[in-house]
């Protein structure tokens, strides 16, 4: 088992190494400007130097930066290890609450799309120009934007172009405007007045899924309030002077209830987490 003054060096070199992660940034520069048809000579523009370490930084990494601070004061690169294995944990983690917020976010763009879809009918504007506008200003058809405003201007089948859109995550609510397309072109009936009907739905599904959200976040809090608890244990085992750290880290026993606590740490945040995660599936 590797103490002392090798440990603090090789906690100081991964803290280094993670803290100074920019010395490619020259054949960065380089591949920026030699890339595509981007003809461009001389210094990055201001814009783009700025946005070089936002991109590059990854939230998951400060567990290695947390993992630090036992690794020194218990001499020990275990802590640097259990970090280096959290941080694929919390990036999936956190990727997949990106993906949650961006679906939220194209949920509400489409709740604006019928909106600014019916505004733009009863102001006299004809379908097609109505979708084409709301398109434009919303940004709610993504990708198939080009398709679904093709279909709408050169007579197509707008309604299977908006079902198609509806595939995206957040978007199912362009299926509701295909079906009031199609019932509009069919049966006559109004176009503006389905809208209405549809966007007073999905914002009430939006409600329901915010108050849900708001009634778990108790439960929430509850998961990791039980979480830190361990870490709450040892700063008093600290406080009193009893070296936990020190016991956990250097000793066969300290070892032992290590992994086996951490195991349990582990199952109960995953099963907490299922629990909780159940009652917010729609």
């Amino acid at each position: 088992m590797v103490t002392g003054r090798p440990v603090s060096t090789a906690a100081l070199c991964a803290a280094t190494a993670l803290l100074h992660p920019g010395r490619g940034r020259g054949p960065r520069r380089g591949r920026l400007l030699f890339a595509g048809s981007a003809a461009h000579v001389g210094p990055a523009p201001t814009g783009l130097r700025s946005r070089w370490p936002a991109s590059r930084f990854r939230p998951e990494w400060l567990c290695l930066v947390a993992a630090l601070v036992p690794a020194l004061l218990g001499g020990s690169l275990l802590p640097l290890l259990a970090g280096a294995v959290a941080v694929p944990l919390v990036g999936r983690r956190l990727r997949a609450r990106a993906r949650v917020k961006e679906r939220d976010r194209r949920a509400d763009t489409v709740i604006e799309l019928c909106a600014a879809v019916a505004a733009e009918l009863r102001a006299g504007s004809q379908p097609a120009q109505a979708l084409r506008f709301a398109a434009h200003s919303t940004g709610a058809l993504g990708a198939e934007e080009p398709a679904v405003l093709a279909a709408a201007r050169f007579g197509g089948d707008v309604p299977e172009a908006l079902r198609g859109a509806a595939g995206a995550a957040g978007a199912d609510g362009l299926a509701g405007l295909g079906a009031c397309w199609q019932v509009a072109v069919d049966g006559g009936a109004g176009l503006a007045a389905g809208l209405d009907r549809l966007e007073a739905a999905l914002r009430e599904r939006r409600e329901q899924r915010e108050r849900l959200r708001t009634e778990l976040s108790g439960a929430w809090a509850t998961v990791v309030l039980l979480a830190l608890l361990p870490v709450a244990g040892l700063a008093m085992g600290a406080a009193l002077g009893a070296d936990p750290l020190r016991v956990l880290l250097h000793t066969p026993a300290g070892l032992a209830c290590l992994v086996v606590g951490g195991a349990l740490e582990a199952a109960g945040l995953w099963w907490a987490g299922r629990i909780v995660g159940a009652g917010e599936e729609p």
